[in-house]
């Protein structure tokens, strides 16, 4: 557990260090303060590929291409469809609970805006993060003695909440980050996960291009209409859960 932690420590500190030099480097040479569009994709996207490398370099996690040879693209064609099917009950359910600050909403609406978003939320993010919370934290959680496997899922989980530093993604995040745990179980690849997540950042994007108020809720899409909304659901729902168990037929190690 100690290298869990350990790691978790390093990217957070990475997060804030590297945002901050960069952010403080960039008001320099410019002279503007604020966060506009340009500094928010500098920065985040420095800070995602360093990420990666020191991740990679220093093997805290290891990206091996032996379960991709194993042509997994069933798994990886039902992580897709399992993400496409989760977006409406995820919204659903994000609007039955309490509503909580959303404390990066003025940065996300910066970079969601912009052609470059996309790779920082589409490509990059979901890289990076797979690699950390499950490539390293995850697999340090499931090599302790002290945990189930349940539990080390559960807490790399509440890791990828948190280290999202904004309430109002945290939610879906654990939920999600469940998800993503048992699917690096099963294959002992970070793959599906990226798929999964390539898959869910990407909607998230075209979302918000066709409907960026960030206030718009599930009726307001559906036109007012309630039962349309319940419809949508239970579409996704036919959609999410075959998924789900087409995931749990086909998912399994490279070594099996």
């Amino acid at each position: 557990m100690k290298k869990a932690f350990s790691y978790l420590i390093i990217f957070i500190g990475l997060q804030l260090l590297c945002g901050g030099i960069i952010t403080t480097l960039w008001a320099l040479v410019t002279g503007n303060h604020d966060q506009t569009a340009p500094m928010l994709i500098t920065t985040t996207g420095i800070t995602g590929l360093l990420t990666i490398i020191v991740f990679l370099w220093a093997r805290y996690a290891e990206v091996s291409p032996t379960w991709l040879r194993t042509r997994p693209w069933t798994v990886l064609s039902w992580s897709v469809i399992a993400s496409l099917g989760a977006i409406i009950p995820s919204a659903w359910l994000q609007e039955q609970m309490p509503e909580l600050p959303n404390l990066a909403e003025s940065q996300f609406d910066t970079i969601m805006g912009t052609p470059w978003g996309y790779f920082i939320i589409g490509l990059l993010a979901p890289l990076s993060e797979e690699i950390v919370l499950r490539g390293a934290i995850l697999k340090a959680l499931l090599q302790s003695e002290r945990l189930s496997v349940w539990a080390a899922v559960a807490l790399s989980a509440l890791f990828f909440a948190l280290v999202h530093m904004n309430p109002a993604q945290m939610p879906h995040a654990f939920l999600i980050g469940l998800l993503l745990g048992w699917m690096y179980y099963r294959t002992g690849s970070i793959l599906p996960g990226v798929a999964y997540h390539w898959a869910n950042n990407s909607v998230a994007y075209v979302i918000y291009a066709l409907y960026p108020d960030p206030d718009m809720k599930l009726i307001d899409v559906f036109k007012g209409s309630q039962l349309h909304v319940y419809m949508a659901l239970g579409f996704s729902l036919l959609i999410l859960l075959p998924a789900l168990y087409q995931l749990h037929l086909w998912m399994r190690p490279a070594k099996q």
